[in-house]
């Protein structure tokens, strides 16, 4: 599923190549994918202009102009790609919605697990009352609210892996399966290590991890291990230099132990036996 640093690589290029264009009409090929009627939510976005694309957690939020107001959300879930192309490209094998802009281009949702989703906000309605799922999601990991003390109160008295518990969109927006094993190499703790276990010190190293790893992640484009890909179809570069994510039985970049995986509630953890303690 595109995290945090994906979906923000997308983010930043429709904002390079979207603004200030109106969508002039669309094509919704596989109903379930929008939270609305196909006809609804194509008559609501048609005519609107996009003035600026947001990101929360792993939600895109892009702001319709002044006069048509609104605003086209889109989750990416697990397989979902935006992709900006020429209207006379080869339509995709999963392609879901098209949304159709001047001078021959065009907005493509491709999504092959078919868990994405778009909505349309009507003018005038707060975004989180259509997508529900804004209204739960916890603090940017790179805003001035993530604070190392905001961490370990939310952290310190929790009966839980630390790793699942970084999982939850609702203390910190953004993280999953890849950032947060990155984050807690950087930082030195074992991803089954209990929060309420954790010392002063761990929390200010972990905020630290965590800044730093999604940093990186976004300045490299992201990372692509099956079906992430950028408006332009180009993988992201992270998981090349990844510490410890997908790379089990390979050497530790530090000290050369094999990395290790678990599974914990389900999801799987790599982590190194000598550098996470």
């Amino acid at each position: 599923m595109p995290e945090l640093p994906e979906v923000e690589t997308v983010r930043r290029g429709l904002n390079r190549v979207t603004l200030n264009q109106a969508i002039l009409g669309g094509d919704v090929l596989l109903e379930r994918t929008v939270a609305a009627s196909a006809a609804g939510f194509l008559d609501g976005l048609q005519g609107g202009a996009i003035a600026q694309w947001h990101r929360r957690g792993k939600y895109l939020l892009a702001e319709l102009a002044p006069g048509q107001a609104g605003y086209l959300g889109v989750h990416l879930r697990m397989t979902g790609q935006l992709l900006w192309m020429q209207q006379d490209e080869p339509l995709q094998k999963h392609c879901r919605v098209r949304l159709f802009f001047g001078h021959n281009q065009e907005l493509r949702f491709v999504d092959q697990r078919t868990f994405g989703q778009m909505w349309w906000v009507p003018p005038g309605v707060a975004p989180e009352s259509v997508i529900t799922g804004l209204r739960s999601l916890g603090p940017e990991p790179l805003s001035e609210d993530f604070t190392v003390a905001y961490l370990t109160t939310q952290l310190q008295r929790r009966q839980r892996p630390i790793k699942n518990a970084l999982l939850d969109q609702s203390l910190v927006a953004g993280i999953g399966n890849i950032y947060a094993d990155e984050a807690l190499f950087l930082s030195g703790i074992r991803p089954q290590t209990y929060c309420v276990n954790l010392k002063p010190q761990d929390f200010k190293r972990l905020h630290a991890a965590i800044v730093q790893v999604l940093e990186t992640a976004i300045a490299a484009g992201g990372t692509t291990f099956s079906d992430f890909r950028d408006i332009q179809g180009v993988n992201g570069n992270y998981g090349g230099v990844a510490w410890v994510y997908d790379r089990e039985k390979q050497p530790c970049r530090i000290c050369a132990t094999p990395i290790e995986r678990l599974k914990l509630a389900g999801r799987s953890a790599h982590y190194c036996t000598t550098c996470q303690r």
